[in-house]
């Protein structure tokens, strides 16, 4: 539901919602956040300026368009308000820690511009985000208490138009001024549905660059867990459990024929490769790096294996809830398995980061993109592990690649 499906509704049902009152606190607010952007701004551009001959000079104005960074974040979150809908950022994550890293990073982004766009845009329409509702609600009001004025003995002044000064002019006003606050309702609705559309349009991900955000119910995760019960039971049954089965009945040779040494050297190599295969069987599903030696050991165990040289940028000042590992490593591990074996990537990089909230890891790869998360995927299994602790998974993967999965997971217990 959002203001456009609440205005095609039940009129009286819309008129008695929340709806227009969350419009109006959009439009409200909407100028707070202009007005307090431009003092910003102003500050910025003026004190660089002056200092213009120092250094620090030339830094304050490269803030000005890094400055809409925030504000863009504001206006995601407030869209909330309108458009429930999730507003993820569009921005990608630094591949180098540093304020430093992070401004170039920004000012390279073509996301970084548009923002600083819909900045200016939204400066100049939060006129009409304040004079609307202004104008509907004074002028209604005025009018449904024209009566009470009128027998006070005040007059109500409309210019040329003439004055209103008996009960019987006031009642017909009042009537008018309660049906022009009702129009009203859908009038402001209406504005902020259409400066809702436009922030959507600008600030979040559009489909064209097949961002999507990843929101996996939990309903579907009984199905899943019950498919990797049955993956386990299957490499058990067509790997390990057919080597001993091997070994057993090369044994049984071996003591047949008096244990004949070609028998005896063919049961180690199968005895080895045996034990190989539950090693790994047993990695794939917790290894013991990963439980020993935490979340940047085990990426580096991973991109050894890889066959596509990976980069790993794992800096983790401490670890994470261990639910929270587990689950980035396997997104990490899938994320690398699908680069090696669909994307003809010939590198790839892993950059994971956290703080006080949140685990943040990134995979990249330079392959030909065009990945989907599709429904009963490998993606869409990915996005109903992370969505258990209330994580998302975003994708990014035009055609022609970069291809960048990116996962965030609440590090709470």
């Amino acid at each position: 539901m959002n203001v456009w499906r609440a205005m095609t509704r039940n009129p009286l049902r819309f008129v008695f919602s929340s709806w227009p009152w969350r419009s109006l606190l959009y439009l409200a607010t909407g100028p707070i956040v202009a007005v307090v952007w431009l003092a910003a701004v102003y500050a910025l551009v003026l004190a660089g300026v002056l200092l213009t001959p120092l250094v620090v000079g030339v830094g304050l104005l490269m803030c000005v368009p890094l400055s809409a960074v925030p504000l863009a974040a504001v206006e995601r979150w407030r869209l909330r308000l309108v458009d429930p809908r999730p507003a993820p950022s569009p921005h990608r994550v630094p591949p180098r820690p540093g304020l430093w890293e992070w401004a170039r990073f920004r000012l390279r982004e073509s996301v970084t511009w548009r923002e600083l766009g819909y900045a200016l845009l939204g400066a100049v329409l939060a006129c009409v985000d304040f004079a609307v509702p202004f104008v509907l609600i004074v002028g209604s009001t005025v009018a449904v208490s024209a009566p009470n004025l009128v027998s006070h003995g005040d007059q109500i002044m409309y210019g040329s138009a003439g004055t209103v000064d008996t009960p019987a002019e006031a009642w017909p006003l009042a009537a008018a001024g309660v049906a022009v606050f009702a129009v009203g309702l859908y009038a402001f609705t209406a504005l902020a549905g259409g400066r809702a559309a436009l922030a959507r349009a600008l600030l979040v991900p559009p489909p064209d660059e097949e961002l999507v955000e990843v929101r996996a119910s939990r309903a579907r995760m009984a199905g899943a867990f019950e498919a990797e019960r049955r993956r386990i039971e299957r490499d058990l049954h067509d790997g390990a459990q057919q080597r001993l089965t091997g070994l057993i009945m090369t044994l049984g040779l071996a003591k047949l024929d008096g244990a004949a040494p070609e028998l005896i050297d063919k049961a180690q190599a199968e005895a080895r490769a045996a034990l190989e295969e539950l090693r790994d069987l047993v990695r794939g599903i917790h290894p013991s790096v990963l439980t020993d030696r935490g979340l940047p050991a085990a990426v580096e165990s991973l991109a050894e294996r890889s066959a596509v040289p990976v980069e790993v940028d794992v800096d983790l000042p401490r670890r994470p809830p261990e639910h929270v590992e587990s689950t980035a490593y396997f997104v990490v591990a899938e994320a690398l398995a699908n680069v090696a074996k669909h994307s003809g990537a010939t590198r790839a990089r892993v950059h994971a980061r956290t703080n006080e909230r949140t685990l943040s890891v990134e995979v990249w790869d330079d392959g030909a993109g065009g990945a989907v998360a599709a429904e009963g995927g490998g993606l869409q299994g990915l996005a109903d592990r992370v969505a258990v602790y209330d994580g998302t998974l975003r994708l990014s993967s035009p055609p022609g690649g970069p291809t960048i999965l990116r996962v965030e997971i609440p590090c709470t217990s």
